[in-house]
């Protein structure tokens, strides 16, 4: 399972705010567990978001290969 993150964790792991990581477990954007009023992420779940955005960089030829696909 791995390991157990508060939101704090969490959010420290990311680099992001708390509130963000709230925002996400609250829009059920990233997998959480409840543990009876408490919020808990497991390293996993926020690695496999990060990873989730992703956004690999353009490079010349794919860009004329997909302006060629256009025409």
């Amino acid at each position: 399972m791995g390991d157990i993150l508060t939101v704090e964790q969490a959010a420290a792991r990311m680099n992001m705010s708390v509130r963000y990581v709230r925002r996400l477990v609250a829009e059920r954007r990233i997998a959480f567990h409840r543990i009876g009023r408490s919020i808990r992420l497991t390293s996993a779940d926020v690695d496999a978001h990060i990873a989730a955005g992703r956004v690999e960089s353009l490079t010349v030829s794919k860009v004329w290969r997909d302006v060629r696909s256009v025409i």
